[in-house]
């Protein structure tokens, strides 16, 4: 798969899903780094395919509204520790390759995976 991690999300997240085979850009590595306009951040992903991967109440908006980004990842925790967020990740990552299959929007929480049709 191929993800779009989001500003508020750490880099050391996008070096984990390499490490799982999958093709991950961060908002640190656009020109614009973390500057980089939600806008544009969906520009890209759509572009690309890639999913936003973020935490970025925003993104959901904009999803519902107008159908941008084309697909979402939503990290829904609050505030956590990078070491929870990546046994999250660890944990959760094969159910959510699994229902991007059928579904373009999915959220992650600390106990649960809404996966929204």
């Amino acid at each position: 798969m191929k993800f779009l991690v989001d500003a508020q999300l750490p880099r050391r997240l996008s070096r984990q899903l390499r490490e799982y085979g999958h093709d991950v850009v961060h908002t640190l590595d656009l020109p614009s780094g973390n500057r980089t306009a939600d806008a544009e951040i969906m520009r890209i992903a759509d572009r690309e395919e890639r999913i936003v991967v973020t935490k970025d109440e925003d993104f959901v908006q904009s999803f519902w509204l107008n159908k941008q980004p084309q697909r979402l990842l939503l990290i829904a925790t609050g505030n956590i520790g990078n070491p929870e967020l990546a046994q999250l990740i660890t944990t959760a990552l094969p159910a959510v390759v699994t229902a991007f299959a059928t579904s373009r929007y999915i959220e992650i929480s600390h106990n649960a995976m809404i996966v929204h049709k």
